[in-house]
């Protein structure tokens, strides 16, 4: 069973099995996120965990552009809202942002146009990241007169592309172009306009193609140390993970098929037949 629900604002295809592409749909006002979209990421990312048979979550955008960030027709009355209408706003984004990274298997950005404000930091919260050359990335915040600390940017940004770096964007609300997002690590890489969906189809499939528990507890291994203060607990999260990857059967098989290629499997008999002995 795949992910079949329909949402408002996002388009939900299976161009591979296994592979969830979503096209943020709303080309007309650049994807701009509206609550409604806050809302259907949040059911967007409920369905994909509770489903077994999707692999890798493909996300992009429709026209032009990955998404212009919040939808400022929206809120063109922000002034007189009270600050409880601002806290509840504010917690529909955050809830969209961790229903995102709260995907338990692998989410690819496909940035085919601007990603500013809040588009970057969808773009932020995906695992891997491809772009266009049409690309170009701002926390567009601060020229708005919020804070540059939205939608978790301050606490994904930092770890990307360091501390000073990500200063610099955040307080001068500045464009980044594709060339230097690639350069400075905010995108795994830039791939012509033509081709950009085809490569990360091609990357997503073959992630597809592995044991997709050990892809799972990969990246909840890399979640959790990224929030994890020192080396030994990063080591102890480590540890307890690959003891339980040990004890089952999907990575016995995948292992298997690889000693089989390496010729290894009579050795292995024969090891174990003379540790018996």
């Amino acid at each position: 069973m795949t992910v079949s629900i329909e949402l408002e604002t996002i388009r939900l295809d299976h161009p591979s099995p296994g592979i969830l592409l979503a096209t943020l749909n709303r080309p007309g006002r650049l994807n701009a996120m509206t609550p409604q979209m806050f809302a259907d990421l949040i059911v967007l990312g409920e369905a994909v965990n509770s489903d077994e048979d999707e692999r890798v979550v493909v996300l992009t955008g429709a026209g032009r552009a990955f998404c212009a960030g919040g939808d400022l027709s929206n809120m063109v009355d922000i002034e007189s809202w009270s600050s409880t209408r601002m806290r509840r706003h504010q917690e529909l984004g955050a809830g969209a942002m961790t229903a995102l990274r709260g995907i338990g298997i692998p989410v690819i950005a496909a940035v085919n146009g601007p990603a500013t404000g809040g588009g970057l930091s969808l773009a932020l919260g995906a695992d891997l990241r491809y772009a266009s050359p049409a690309a170009k990335f701002n926390a567009a915040f601060t020229r708005l007169g919020f804070s540059g600390g939205q939608l978790g940017t301050s606490w994904l940004l930092p770890r990307l592309i360091g501390w000073g770096l990500t200063s610099e964007l955040l307080l001068t609300g500045r464009f980044m172009d594709a060339a230097e997002a690639e350069r400075t690590g905010l995108v795994n890489k830039v791939v012509a306009a033509e081709t950009l969906l085809d490569h990360v189809m091609d990357i997503a499939r073959s992630i597809a193609a592995l044991p997709p528990e050990a892809v799972r507890s990969t990246k909840a291994d890399m979640q959790l140390n990224l929030e994890t203060a020192t080396f030994a607990g990063a080591m102890e999260i480590e540890t307890r993970t690959q003891i339980l990857r040990g004890r089952d059967q999907e990575m016995h098989g995948a292992l298997d098929k690889v000693r089989r290629e390496l010729g290894l499997v009579g050795q292995q008999d024969k090891k174990a037949s003379e540790e018996s002995a």
